[in-house]
């Protein structure tokens, strides 16, 4: 699947990944192919990645996060 971070000035992350964790309003929460559409709000915390057992993470202030059709769309503030 493929994981975007971005801001309104950059692209923090694109790439492929095989899982991510993200700081949830109710909680962190994981991301794994084939998810279930959903949207969420993000808060203050890290957005984890994994691929090909390599982590990799943005820490972000909050925002939102898509997922729809193996793509991770995260905004942030």
């Amino acid at each position: 699947m493929v994981l975007k971070v971005i801001s309104a000035q950059n692209i923090l992350f694109q790439g492929e990944v095989d899982k991510v964790s993200l700081p949830g309003a109710e909680g962190t929460f994981m991301v794994l192919p084939r998810h279930a559409s959903l949207i969420s709000i993000l808060v203050k915390g890290n957005v984890v990645y994994e691929h090909n057992g390599h982590k990799g993470e943005v820490s972000v202030d909050g925002g939102i996060v898509d997922v729809d059709n193996e793509v991770v769309s995260v905004c942030i503030y």
